[in-house]
């Protein structure tokens, strides 16, 4: 038996085998467990999860596996052989050297999907490079487009490459690969690459690029701190606005909302009216406080909006109405999502404390 599932959600009923790592991988893994998915991780033994590692191992049962021993790997692929899916994160061969390579997994399971997590990809010149999120994304034009006006690009943490672009992409090709099945009835392997999934992600840019309307030059467009009326702004306790009134309609309701007559300045979209607007939005927002002017914009659509912290999200009545968030094992994270009309699945069980023995899991 398996600990892991609960039994509910859009994914219950399918085995997932995820071969230990960390990032995307796990996130990925994660995921498919908060929808309904028995996830099985393999790792090596001794390497129960640290304090910081055990929030992201939620809802899996734990085995332990020496890839190094071909007995242990055997015990695996006799895993893959009642999964659905199986998930690892090395770089490309690495599986293949150990023995439990797409065509070895394929062979003995026809129906697996085999979802395939690297930075780089499988295959081009820096397959076999080390990387991270910031380097992934540096070289596909994402991140130099993060930045004020002459300043330095700014790492979106690891949201874009990680996650937006690895996790969120690998479980978009296991969900697609499964629908295929149940048609072919074959399984496949899927290449994540996070570089690929951020040029994905940035679709509308280069799409906007492509017809004119967004230019290499930082700062300077729609989206990025170029216009007045999609920027932050500091209020008068020191804390931050965000505005985000594009539409005609939200920027005139955001004006009102400042008091600010609208007569005689230049016009929203007029680049070189810019400076003027953002020195005018700036000194007058830094004469009240964030939680007065949350006040002045809670009920309106200038699409302003107070900029919390982490901390103060936990306690915001939107997060808090839709239990966005909730405590597992001490330790508050979000709750599964997207949610579901007939199948929304239960509350993620917390990370295991100790391994279940490989040969006591999917037994029945």
């Amino acid at each position: 038996m398996s600990i892991s599932s609960t039994g509910q959600g859009p994914l219950a009923g399918i085995k997932v085998v995820e071969l230990a790592g960390i990032g995307p991988g796990p996130h990925a893994a994660l995921l498919l467990a908060d929808l309904g998915a028995d996830v099985v991780r393999v790792q090596r033994p001794g390497m129960m999860p640290g304090h910081m590692e055990r929030p992201q191992w939620r809802g899996r049962t734990i085995v332990e596996a020496n890839l190094k021993d071909p007995a242990d790997i055997e015990k695996v692929l006799r895993l893959a052989e009642k999964a659905d899916v199986l998930l690892e994160g090395f770089r490309p061969g690495v599986t293949e050297r150990m023995g439990l390579g797409p065509d070895v997994a394929l062979e003995r399971n026809p129906r697996l999907v085999y979802g395939r997590m690297t930075g780089w990809g499988q295959f081009g010149p820096m397959a076999d490079r080390a990387g991270h999120d910031i380097n992934y994304i540096s070289l596909t034009g994402v991140l130099h487009a993060i930045g004020r006006k002459g300043e330095r690009p700014v790492p979106p943490l690891n949201m874009v490459g990680d996650f937006g672009g690895g996790s969120m992409y690998l479980v978009t090709g296991v969900l697609a690969a499964l629908v295929e099945r149940s048609i072919s009835g074959k399984g496949q392997v899927i290449d994540s690459a996070m570089v690929d999934g951020a040029l994905s992600l940035s679709h509308m840019i280069w799409g906007m690029r492509g017809m004119g309307l967004w230019s290499d030059k930082q700062g300077s467009n729609l989206l990025d701190t170029g216009m007045a009326f999609y920027d932050t702004y500091e209020t008068s306790d020191g804390k931050y606005l965000a505005v985000g009134c594009i539409e005609p309609q939200f920027y005139a309701e955001f004006l009102k909302g400042l008091e600010i007559d609208p007569a005689g300045l230049p016009h929203q979209l007029d680049p070189n009216g810019q400076d003027q607007l953002r020195a005018l939005f700036t000194e007058k927002i830094k004469t009240k406080t964030r939680d007065e002017w949350a006040e002045i914009f809670a009920d309106t659509d200038a699409c302003t909006t107070p900029i919390l912290t982490f901390a103060e999200a936990t306690e915001n009545e939107h997060v808090t109405a839709r239990k966005s968030l909730v405590e597992i094992d001490g330790v508050v994270q979000h709750a599964p999502a997207p949610r579901f009309s007939r199948t929304q699945g239960g509350t993620p069980t917390p990370p295991p404390t100790e391994a279940t023995p490989i040969d006591q899991v999917w037994t029945d």
